[in-house]
């Protein structure tokens, strides 16, 4: 699953780490601690906050900066690492979707499925609504508008909106 292979979602040991990360949400998002995200995410960076309600698949395959911040309603798919750096702030239900399914109906059938990591550089805006599909690298300072639907790499800098999401404009670095 981690190297960007075909997996079976429905085996045992991914069965049980979902049940975890399910357990864990239901706490945090009934009662938001910090403790109960440093037990659930790969790493918190210091004074990372996540608005409840959130939902992610497994919770590990997570690491969020220093002064990381999503609002309410986020869901990661974190079926590959979702790596995201200092400074972030992802609007209310900003989805990242790290886990995908094969275009081959055959292969879907069989349940297999694959995902590939997502990468948020440092002090990236992410709008409410958007969503980040799997592979995606986002470069540092870019901002996503709200609404957009990211399918390729955005550089750095760089402001994007629209489906699928293109270029508006270069930021100007002071």
């Amino acid at each position: 699953m981690l190297a960007g292979e075909l997996y079976d979602a429905r085996d045992p040991e991914l069965v049980a780490a979902r049940a975890r990360a399910r357990e864990l949400l239901g706490r945090f998002n009934a009662q938001p601690d910090r403790s109960l995200l440093e037990e659930l995410l790969g790493s918190v960076g210091l004074e990372a906050v996540i608005e409840p309600p959130f939902h992610c698949d497994y919770g590990f395959h997570i690491s969020v900066g220093e002064r990381f911040y999503a609002n309410v309603g986020c869901v990661f798919l974190d079926c590959a690492p979702i790596s995201i750096g200092d400074g972030v702030l992802l609007g209310p239900a900003a989805q990242l979707y790290a886990a995908t399914h094969p275009l081959d109906a055959e292969t879907r059938r069989r349940g297999l499925e694959y995902a590939l990591p997502i990468s948020i550089g440092d002090d990236v805006w992410i709008g409410g609504g958007a969503i980040v599909l799997p592979g995606v690298t986002i470069g540092d300072h870019a901002v996503v508008g709200a609404g957009s639907v990211v399918t390729k790499d955005i550089a750095a800098d760089a402001i994007v909106a629209g489906n699928p999401a293109r270029a508006v404009r270069h930021l100007e670095v002071t």
